[in-house]
């Protein structure tokens, strides 16, 4: 019986994500973000970050999407990721003169933030979706981290 449980959880998991058909652009006006979001997947709205920007989440709460940009004091990738005290045991890490990207788990979610640099602002995607759906996000994220841009 669990097998056929955990095989029924599986598929709704993969159904939920799959929906994602419907992609929309989200601009943020005031510094020219822009992303790519799978609007049929992160329908409601969640509040607003710092900055700039939208949150969003799934119908169902188990997964979120942040698009943000903050004025950019100066600082480089890596001296902004420090700021931000990332926590110990990251599993991705990248970091180069214009971006960074990191990614962990924590309680049982991966987060993955991605962050590019301008001038003028820091421009990024944070998404937070459950670990046991990996495979089935891994496109979702991928899609959305590389439309990133700064407009």
């Amino acid at each position: 019986m669990r097998t056929a449980t955990a095989v029924v959880i599986a598929l709704c998991a993969t159904s939920s994500v799959a929906g994602a058909d419907s992609w929309t652009t989200y601009r943020i006006p005031e510094s020219g973000t822009s992303a790519d979001i799978p609007a049929s997947l992160f329908t409601e709205p969640a509040g607003k970050p710092d900055g700039y920007g939208q949150q969003f989440r799934t119908s169902d709460g188990r997964a979120d999407l942040t698009v943000q940009a903050v004025p950019n004091q100066g600082l480089s990738p890596a001296e902004f990721l420090a700021r931000k005290n990332p926590p110990s045991g990251i599993i991705y890490k990248r970091i180069t003169p214009r971006f960074f990207v990191v990614s962990s788990i924590k309680r049982g979610k991966i987060w993955y933030d991605r962050c590019n640099f301008s001038r003028r602002y820091v421009h990024c995607v944070l998404i937070n979706y459950p670990a046991a759906e990996k495979r089935q996000w891994d496109g979702i994220v991928t899609r959305i981290s590389h439309s990133l841009s700064a407009g």
